[in-house]
């Protein structure tokens, strides 16, 4: 009996999908059993994956983590691995560029089985109380936060994910230069606009990660609307929550500039350590694939990344829309840096961003914090 070991992350979204699979694989080959692990969500986005890949198989990833596993040799690399007509058909059929967020230094190193990006999210009958409607730009936004009916994520990684949002759509994306992260007139300007909305949120959210964000929304009666945070298509199955939600775009900024979400989602990859390559590479394969992703995949309550299961008019009917109201949101964001490095910036930056949205912190003083953080480290990516 052949056994590979999992890790993935702590919710319906992460965790069931790759238990069915595992069990499904099993079924068709009787010699694998596949026993999959899970950690929290901020584990997810910020635990080396250097050290998942001392004491597991297979890995469920954040693209953000690949330059660091890449520099350690913690991944084995895809393409040399995979049919390259798979591969190919894999990026043809990519949600934005969840594909090519796994794509780095020459080498594929995981697959895109999950695809997820901030969109905005509602509770119909809440926002019919109120006699309100999903806000269709910032001013409108605010407008809908003063009446207290905006919740939004705020802990430190998804603070600094609608900072880089708002400077993307204020027409300067972050960390794409070698001296500073972002200038300081747009970097200002994104947490001034950041800090604002977060004084009119309602209570808790600067602690509330996007999970914590749709349950509150599923089962309270105050806060009706998100304007941003990581989708979770689970929260808009009539199955799982008796008051399933409803989710969109984002909004436009005040010239008219739509904006654009930062690029999450979770790719599956295999250690380097791996005891049964060949194993392992066929799960991946059968995980990843068209079959899976569009049936066992999302009936076990997964996000899949591949394209033709956003389209898929069943899945959406079972979604409220979930999939093809949000693909135009997905097709259009922002990809983080992957350089080697960049996860250690990632979490100091965080913090940062974090004191000064939801602690009061100078704007001006924290761009200064930020460049002083970012020195010798930008302009490093190798794709």
């Amino acid at each position: 009996m052949i056994e590979l070991r999992g890790i993935t992350w702590n919710h319906t979204r992460g965790y069931l999908p790759m238990v069915a699979t595992a069990q499904r694989f099993t079924e068709l080959h009787p010699d694998v059993t596949i026993s999959w692990g899970k950690r929290s969500l901020q584990q997810f986005a910020d635990f080396p994956v250097e050290r998942l890949a001392e004491n597991y198989d297979l890995l469920v990833i954040d693209h953000p983590s690949i330059g660091s596993a890449a520099e350690h040799d913690s991944l084995l690399p895809l393409d040399e691995l995979l049919p390259a007509e798979f591969l190919a058909d894999q990026a043809a059929n990519s949600v934005g560029s969840s594909h090519a967020s796994y794509f780095f230094a020459g080498h594929q190193w995981a697959l895109a089985t999950d695809a997820a990006a901030p969109v905005s999210g509602w509770r119909p009958d809440l926002l019919e109380k109120a006699g309100a409607r999903p806000p269709e730009s910032w001013s409108k936004l605010l407008d809908l936060a003063t009446r207290g009916l905006v919740a939004f994520p705020g802990v430190a990684i998804d603070s600094l994910c609608h900072f880089y949002m708002l400077c993307v759509g204020l027409g300067e994306p972050p960390s794409l230069r070698e001296d500073i992260v972002v200038s300081p007139k747009i970097g200002t300007r994104a947490l001034q606009m950041l800090r604002e909305l977060a004084k009119l949120a309602v209570p808790g959210c600067s602690e509330h990660n996007p999970i914590a964000i749709w349950e509150s929304l599923i089962s309270g009666n105050s806060a009706a609307y998100c304007p941003f945070a990581y989708g979770y298509s689970n929260y808009a199955r009539s199955n799982y929550s008796a008051h399933p939600l409803r989710f969109g775009g984002l909004v436009t900024l005040d010239d008219g500039t739509r904006c654009r979400p930062t690029l999450g989602g979770a790719g599956l990859a295999i250690s380097s350590r791996c005891h049964a390559l060949s194993e392992a590479v066929a799960y991946c394969q059968f995980t990843a694939g068209v079959h899976c992703q569009r049936g066992l995949y999302f009936d076990a309550g997964g996000q899949p990344g591949y394209r033709q299961a956003w389209v898929d008019e069943g899945i959406n009917l079972r979604t409220h829309n979930f999939f093809r109201d949000t693909l135009p949101t997905l097709d259009e964001a922002w990809l983080r840096p992957r350089w080697n490095g960049y996860l250690d910036f990632q979490q100091a930056a965080a913090a940062l961003v974090h004191e000064c949205v939801w602690r009061g912190g100078d704007a001006a003083g924290t761009m200064e914090q930020l460049s002083a953080l970012g020195a010798g480290t930008l302009g490093k990516e190798t794709a």
